[in-house]
């Protein structure tokens, strides 16, 4: 099967990533998303932010999930209170899963990861989770469609054993 997972700047935070080599300004999280519809018909997961779940939902097939990101530790702004503590994932399709194979949460509690070269890079933990919701297998193929540090690609290396194909640049959408 044929998975993607899309990890781009969140919905009006683009400029969060001015300095990045390869930003190019904000994200059109419909065509984005009509992306992944059209090119992952096996299933897909994106991230986003709790503010832009509202406006991200209705651009998405009928049939997705939202799974939830806890995080026990995470960034305390000031003058944010209550403080984003957790991030949905937005997750369509998925291979089918019997009774036999363990049962996987629409949520996951980690911490946030430090000091890893761009704000907002995931866990290990994360990735994970992501795979299983997905319900990847280590003969599937994963696209990353905005590698960033290259965590998601880290991840599903040493979960499969297989390099994950880098499938598109980190900010903007391929032509």
């Amino acid at each position: 099967m044929r998975f993607a997972y899309a990890d781009p700047p969140y919905v009006g935070q683009a400029h969060l990533y001015a300095g990045h080599p390869d930003f190019a300004g904000e994200v059109d999280h419909a065509d984005l998303i009509a992306r992944l519809v059209a090119e992952f018909p096996d299933g897909w997961a994106l991230s986003c932010s709790t503010p832009s779940l509202r406006m991200l939902l209705p651009m998405c097939p009928e049939d997705v999930r939202v799974g939830a990101w806890v995080k026990p530790f995470c960034s305390f702004k000031p003058n944010v209170n209550p403080a984003y503590a957790w991030e949905p994932v937005i997750w369509c399709g998925g291979r089918r899963r019997d009774r036999t194979e363990d049962t996987t949460r629409d949520w996951l509690a980690a911490s946030i990861t430090l000091q890893r070269g761009l704000c907002g890079a995931k866990p290990a933990a994360f990735c994970r989770w992501v795979f299983a919701l997905l319900g990847a297998q280590p003969a599937d193929e994963l696209a990353d469609l905005y590698p960033g540090t290259g965590a998601v690609a880290s991840a599903w290396e040493r979960w499969t054993g297989a390099t994950l194909r880098q499938a598109g640049p980190l900010f903007a959408e391929e032509p």
